[in-house]
């Protein structure tokens, strides 16, 4: 039941019903992750009141359908990616059990999130997967002095900001080279807008919608041109 302690049995069965199967070991390692949600979630407001089927309807959706996605786009091998607003690790930790192409960093201010995305993560042993405790802003530069790009190849965002403002962020953030420009990608409960109100500088490429929750949902794809 919705309340207990999710099993990996449960969650391939949950999985299933979304329309997006997943293996035994996407499974476990879900199944692992969601006890671990719900357990902190108790102690502080991490996805509100909610039961692990809730969650995973509501919220892990969006990592099933968005790993399919990601798959489809042309990216470099080993992507350098930023997760913006990361906050209890949705949808980068979920998204990485199914996606584990490249480099991945879960950015999130807020330090209980920050702590327990590290404390999941150290049980699910994903590889390159990492969280950054700090601003946005702050990520790239950190990362450079660390020896990684200096530049992401994607940046993912789920109402970190609204997307206008958003573009412009991380636009500088993002590798600008030719034939090699950097992607962004928005989830959004909203079809993407005309392609005459996008900024001067992106370009709109890939659009995905799915089922969620019962509504659609959306993935867009910007490429910096």
């Amino acid at each position: 039941m919705a309340h207990t302690s999710p099993t990996p049995e449960a969650v391939t069965k949950a999985a299933r019903a979304l329309g997006r199967p997943v293996d035994d070991r996407q499974a476990g390692l879900l199944a692992v992750y969601l006890d671990q949600l719900i357990k902190w979630n108790k102690k502080m407001n991490l996805v509100g009141k909610s039961d692990w089927r809730t969650v995973f309807d509501t919220l892990v959706v969006d990592s099933l359908f968005l790993a399919d996605f990601l798959a489809n786009l042309k990216l470099p091998g080993k992507p350098l990616c930023l997760d913006l607003g990361a906050g209890a690790g949705l949808p980068g930790i979920p998204l990485r059990t199914l996606w584990p192409d490249g480099e991945y960093w879960l950015v999130e201010v807020r330090e209980k999130r920050a702590l327990f995305m590290k404390s999941a993560l150290g049980r699910l042993k994903l590889p390159a997967t990492n969280v950054f405790h700090g601003k946005a802003e702050d990520a790239l530069a950190r990362l450079a002095g660390a020896g990684h790009h200096a530049t992401a190849d994607l940046i993912l965002s789920r109402a970190f900001m609204p997307w206008p403002r958003l573009l412009d962020f991380i636009h500088p953030m993002l590798r600008n080279e030719p034939g090699r420009g950097g992607v962004a990608v928005i989830l959004s409960n909203d079809p993407p807008p005309a392609e005459a109100d996008i900024p001067e500088g992106w370009l709109l490429g890939d659009v995905a919608g799915y089922p969620a929750a019962g509504a659609e949902r959306y993935f867009w794809s910007l490429k910096v041109r």
